[in-house]
This record gives structure tokens, C-alpha cells and sequence, in this order.
């Protein structure tokens, strides 16, 4: 899993059937420490989350096992959105 906050959305009015109903968010990845890595991943979304939010992600063969992406062409998925973010002990986000 990797840690990172939603920038942005993705409309795709044309596109294969397997990814009709699918909600797709811009995920740029996150440290530990808060700070940006500037890597932006395209997500498909598993459980709502919104421009804004830091969120748990994955990617890979990992992003279609979720019960929303099982078996359907992504690689890159929201599992989670982060509530709080504690460091050893040091608490680094709360929403």
C-alpha cells in the first residue's frame, strides 16, 4: 500500500466496456512525512473518496483484488481514506 492525497478526477466518456461504472481520481503519492513525491498515478476508486483526501493506494496485480476492480483492466486502485497518519507516536495528519 502506499500513502498519497487525491489532486484531481479523470472522465473518459469512451473506454472498454470492464470499466464502465468505475469512478477515476488523480493520486499523487505521499511520504511519511506529508511531503509530495510528485509521482501522480491514475486510481480507480473503491470507496468514495474525493479531490482532497489522503487515501491508501495500490498498484500493480494488487489493484484487481478489491471487489469494485476484481478482474477489470487497472493498475492503480484507492482501498482507504486515511483518517489519521501517526509516525512513531508523532501524529503527522488527522482529517
Amino acid at each position: 500500500m502506499l500513502l498519497g492525497k487525491v489532486v484531481g478526477t479523470v472522465v473518459a466518456t469512451s473506454k472498454v466496456e470492464t470499466l464502465d461504472g468505475l469512478k477515476f481520481l488523480i493520486v499523487r503519492g505521499l511520504e511519511d512525512d506529508m511531503s509530495d513525491t510528485n509521482a501522480l498515478v491514475v486510481c480507480a476508486d473503491a470507496v468514495g473518496a474525493g479531490v482532497g483526501e489522503v487515501v491508501l493506494f495500490c498498484q500493480g496485480s494488487a489493484a484487481r483484488q478489491t471487489p469494485v476492480t476484481l478482474n477489470r483492466p487497472v493498475d492503480g486502485v484507492i482501498m482507504a481514506i486515511v483518517d489519521q497518519l501517526a509516525v512513531e507516536g508523532d501524529v503527522r495528519y488527522t482529517k
